[in-house]
């Protein structure tokens, strides 16, 4: 499945596929809007990939400090301030899929 694909189910469908990794699982809960679902789901992926997963889910809620901590532990710097949260979402979903 292709980040696009992810983005057009999470879009359409009520859950996601069922052969979904955890990663990939939690960043369609993120697509679908469902933070707290996601946020929940990320913390049983192993690090690094749920730090990231993590890390972006603060920054959409907008805390900042709590995205800095989940970006250090995921090996990766903090996107610079105003951008995109839809293109951040493309590119751990790419880099994780």
């Amino acid at each position: 499945m292709t980040a696009d694909e992810l983005a057009a189910s999470a879009s359409r469908d009520p859950s996601p596929p069922s052969d979904l990794s955890l990663a990939a699982q939690a960043l369609w809960l993120a697509k679908a809007g469902r933070w707290d679902a996601s946020h929940d789901l990320c913390q049983d992926v192993p690090d690094p990939a749920g730090s990231w997963i993590h890390a972006y889910l603060h920054r959409v809620e907008g805390d900042l400090g709590n995205a800095a901590y989940w970006y250090s532990r995921a090996g990766r710097s903090a996107p610079p301030e105003g951008s995109s949260l839809a293109a951040e979402w493309q590119k751990i979903t790419e880099a994780l899929l």
